[in-house]
């Protein structure tokens, strides 16, 4: 069993790793302890038995999907915990992917000004990735994920058992964010390149998820909160990403990640920023998951969105996080019209 401690300011996360890590540590996790739960349609309805076996306390049932990650069900979770009467020193367990991870650690961390939350992800890119770090968030006014908090989980269970009921989409899903990952770590990236044919082979996968959450841990624990720029890093093809999410909503995140790497590796490409040998390789490690790009209609409109990303500091700029070779990026700072012809080009080619 992977134990792997997270320490920032705010305290340590303990987070846990193994098959059947959730059947081996729950109940000790939990003894004694008043608990909320906070699950989705889809999670409780393929694990009911396990839910009823192990959480015997109040929950709340979140239709599954992004579109419900919103302030109004924030309010509605809020107001559940107020009319049990949740208690200061009770534990919000997160049980399920991103969506909830997300909204669940919001709710946790402003009820009564912060009450102990417990991550379980159930998808691979909640392991690999939103479960850890401590950000928090809904999304609000057309915009992903800008109001929110950084707080941080007080233990994370990370089991592979999870990832066995995952449709093939979800796995796709996952591989966004560990591919991302890839890219800021050269170790990691050999690994994929290398066993590109087993990218969706859980015996494979299942052994990517701890050096990912290591490589995260690294990162978070030297800039929590983004202050000093080595978390941006993470952002890799989200600026582009998160566009296209909120404005054609077809795709799961991770497959946007993967969709917004391709035109941001463009825009490396076309201004000599990356190397070519390391481009081409990228590039072909993301086309053998997202394999068949397609043009998006009308993208000027969802572009526009860009210019609102959280990361973005210079007006009329947008931020973007481009690779540069093995285990290297760099941020570059666009104007908005350059971004808009160089994505457009990629666009139409």
């Amino acid at each position: 069993m992977d134990t792997i401690t997270l320490k920032t300011s705010m305290g340590e996360s303990q987070i846990i790793c193994n098959e059947n890590a959730f059947a081996d540590n729950i109940l000790n996790l939990t003894k004694n302890r008043e608990i909320f739960l906070l699950t989705d349609s889809n999670v409780f309805n393929i694990y009911k038995e396990l839910i009823e076996k192990y959480f015997k306390c109040p929950h709340y049932i979140l239709k599954a999907g992004e579109n419900n990650k919103t302030f109004k069900n924030l309010s509605l979770i809020l107001k559940v915990m107020t009319d049990i009467g949740l208690k200061r020193n009770a534990l919000l367990i997160a049980l399920g992917g991103g969506v909830i991870g997300d909204i669940g650690g919001l709710a946790a961390g402003l009820y009564m000004r912060g009450i102990e939350a417990m991550q379980i992800p159930t998808t691979l890119l909640s392991q690999v990735d939103s479960s850890v770090g401590g950000k928090t968030a809904v999304n609000f006014n057309g915009v992903k994920n800008n109001i929110g908090i950084f707080y941080q989980p007080k233990n994370i269970i990370c089991d592979s058992i999870f990832l066995k009921t995952l449709p093939k989409r979800e796995i796709k899903c996952g591989l966004g964010e560990i591919i991302k990952t890839a890219a800021l770590n050269a170790e990691i990236f050999n690994i994929l390149y290398n066993n590109i044919e087993k990218l969706y082979d859980l015996s494979f996968i299942k052994n990517i998820v701890v050096p990912c959450i290591k490589h995260k841990v690294e990162v978070v624990e030297c800039d929590e909160k983004e202050t000093i720029g080595i978390r941006k890093t993470l952002n890799l093809g989200h600026t582009t990403g998160h566009a296209l999410e909120i404005n054609y909503k077809k795709k799961s995140h991770g497959e946007y990640v993967l969709i917004g790497m391709l035109f941001e590796l463009y825009i490396a490409r076309k201004k000599n920023i990356v190397e070519k040998e390391y481009a081409d390789k990228l590039e072909f490690l993301i086309k053998s998951v997202e394999k068949k790009p397609k043009k998006y209609d009308e993208i000027n409109n969802a572009l526009k969105s860009a210019l609102v990303d959280k990361k973005n500091t210079l007006k009329n700029m947008v931020s973007i996080i481009v690779p540069k070779n093995y285990g290297k990026v760099t941020e570059i700072n666009l104007e908005y019209s350059e971004y808009q012809t160089l994505i457009g080009e990629y666009n139409e080619n």
